[in-house]
């Protein structure tokens, strides 16, 4: 909200400018760019404004096994006890989704969830941007951005009388998308802090889930007995414990029955432990080689001991690839990476994710702090 606005006036105003836009007519206050981008989204799907559109929920069976395999499972009873001291006094609602935008946990007096029920705004409910128009969780979604909402600056006026702000949450292991954090309430009740509130929801989220994986790798290294060059990681491909090879804190991620590679180690057979994997050299030969096939598909090869496969990759990360191997060992940080495949330094975020994505499938093949292929890499083009 612009500073020095009375809140109940500039909420009416943005009512009426909602109203005359998506009219066709003239209004004095413009949509935000953001709201705007939304808004020609929604449009474009035929949803309508003065309308309550088709919801889709899911039944509780489904909810559960969502839930379930959640990782933010962990940290929603944190989040309930920052956000549950404020949300008698102030009226507001937490919402916690998964990366598809369904609503998995909801929290907030019986009033406001009542409220919120006739809008369809409950567990189960889908609330991208293609099922309710404008909203900080759908939109938050598409813009990969934190989203903060009044009044009319939603699509669908039944939630003009809401504020809604909201932000993604991201594994710190990995860089991929959890779901979403939202607090929403009478657009009345809107105090500046409620921003800086979800914010902090957010960063608590995050720091809790690296902790708790941080405990994970304790309990893995405390069991670990290893002789010989060798490491133990966790599911993700995260080391708990190395002896004899130094490989940096992450390997691609492990698969039962395929050799996996490791600088420094080569080919190596991964074998299941409770909770993670023994990762052993299968070969004595240390090199490995790495063939991009770019005459058709993208695909890698890998290739080292006893180790041979191919995968598939997407265009982007066959990019990344060329880029890193082009560069030589001196390699690319994130912003150079940026300017190479967007043309400018402003999409370093996107860049972290891909790379985190590629390192998925070929871990510390691929280093960090710049990123480079690892020296034990040799790599080839096929254009």
């Amino acid at each position: 909200m612009p500073p020095g606005q009375h809140l109940p006036t500039y909420a009416r105003e943005l009512v009426r400018m909602h109203d005359a836009v998506i009219a066709g007519s003239h209004s004095a206050l413009r949509p935000r760019a953001l709201v705007s981008r939304s808004w020609n989204r929604v449009l474009d799907l035929g949803l309508r404004a003065d309308d309550v559109n088709t919801r889709d929920w899911l039944g509780p069976s489904e909810i559960g096994r969502r839930q379930e395999a959640s990782p933010l499972r962990e940290v929603v009873p944190d989040l309930r006890a920052v956000v549950g001291s404020l949300a008698d006094a102030s009226q507001l609602l937490l919402v916690v989704t998964d990366d598809e935008g369904v609503i998995l946990w909801r929290s907030g007096t019986p009033a406001v969830r009542r409220r919120a029920d006739s809008l369809g705004f409950f567990e189960g409910a889908d609330w991208t941007e293609r099922r309710v128009g404008t909203n900080a969780i759908g939109t938050a979604l598409a813009e990969a951005a934190p989203v903060e909402l009044l009044a009319g600056e939603h699509f669908e006026q039944g939630q003009h009388p809401w504020y809604c702000t909201a932000t993604p949450v991201h594994d710190p292991r990995t860089g991929a998308l959890l779901g979403v954090i939202d607090v929403s309430g009478p657009a009345l009740t809107l105090h500046p802090a409620i921003g800086a509130l979800v914010e902090t929801g957010r960063m608590l989220a995050e720091s809790r889930l690296w902790r708790y994986h941080q405990e994970r790798l304790e309990r893995l290294r405390a069991a670990a007995l290893l002789s010989g060059p060798s490491l133990i990681v966790d599911d993700h491909g995260w080391v708990a414990a190395a002896h004899g090879v130094a490989v940096g804190s992450r390997i691609a991620v492990p698969v039962a029955g395929q050799p996996v590679a490791v600088p420094g180690l080569g080919a190596c057979v991964p074998e299941r432990l409770a909770g993670g994997w023994l990762i052993r050299p299968s070969s004595v030969d240390r090199t490995v080689s790495l063939e991009l096939d770019l005459t058709r598909t993208p695909q890698v090869r890998l290739s080292g001991g006893d180790a041979d496969w191919r995968r598939t990759v997407t265009r982007r990360h066959a990019e990344i690839l060329v880029l890193l191997h082009r560069a030589g060992r001196e390699g690319l940080s994130a912003e150079a990476l940026s300017n190479a495949l967007y043309g400018d330094a402003e999409h370093v975020v996107t860049v972290r994710a891909e790379v985190s994505r590629l390192r998925r499938l070929l871990g510390a093949l691929v280093e960090t702090r710049p990123y480079r292929l690892s020296g034990d890499v040799r790599m080839s083009v096929l254009e």
